[in-house]
């Protein structure tokens, strides 16, 4: 069995927005963008999340921005990697919008807004590093991170960064294993309360 990375499109966008919402929840019951979208069901999240990938306001969700693992003609696994300078938060805020979410969603935003990092805005940044149930172990993220630090270091970037929440272990545990290290911890007492871990960590990696 061999992995083939490509890069995502249009068509591949229902896939995306299941691993965005598996990469979000993280073991939990609830992530940012159940908070945001606020929607009944896993199902009309979903469309939601499909709709933000594919938005005219190319946001760091966006399908432009992805990497896709296939192993025998099946997706199984994703990796997102952006520029801040680029994906802003006001990018991000007016595709949210696009994507339906009422105009006052900055405000919703500040529990995770309240964690913000100084960011290099030279530097690339990671997200979405997911695999599907079933595929773990068979070197899915290895390629898919060994791909984009390629293309990364061909565009002249010598460091990248992730985010994670702070006491995930597997999470952490599995980018520490890629090679990244912690540089940096924020505790966050609105993100306690809203989703029961106490905060984020940055990692990062040079290459």
């Amino acid at each position: 069995m061999s992995i083939k990375i490509r890069k995502a499109n249009a068509d591949d966008s229902a896939f995306l927005a299941q691993m965005i919402l598996q990469s979000c929840r993280a073991g939990k019951k609830e992530g940012i963008y159940d908070l945001i979208f606020n929607e009944d069901s896993d199902e009309a999240l979903l469309i939601k999340l499909e709709k933000l990938t594919k938005v005219n306001t190319k946001n760091h969700c966006h399908y432009n921005n992805f990497l896709i693992a296939e192993l025998d003609g099946e997706n199984v696994g994703t990796l997102c990697s952006y520029e801040p300078r680029i994906a802003t938060k006001e990018v991000f805020i007016e595709s949210l919008k696009e994507s339906g979410c009422a105009d006052d969603i900055a405000e919703t935003l500040e529990v995770i807004y309240e964690c913000d990092f100084n960011l290099n805005k030279r530097t690339l940044m990671f997200d979405y590093m997911e695999e599907v149930d079933g595929f773990i172990d068979v070197g899915v993220l290895k390629a898919l991170m060994q791909k984009s630090l390629l293309t990364a270091r061909l565009k002249g970037y010598r460091i990248a960064q992730t985010i994670i929440e702070t006491g995930s272990l597997e999470s952490k545990l599995l980018y520490e294993k890629l090679g990244f290290a912690q540089v940096d911890e924020k505790e966050c007492e609105l993100y306690r309360e809203k989703f029961g871990r106490t905060g984020l960590t940055l990692l990062a990696i040079e290459f």
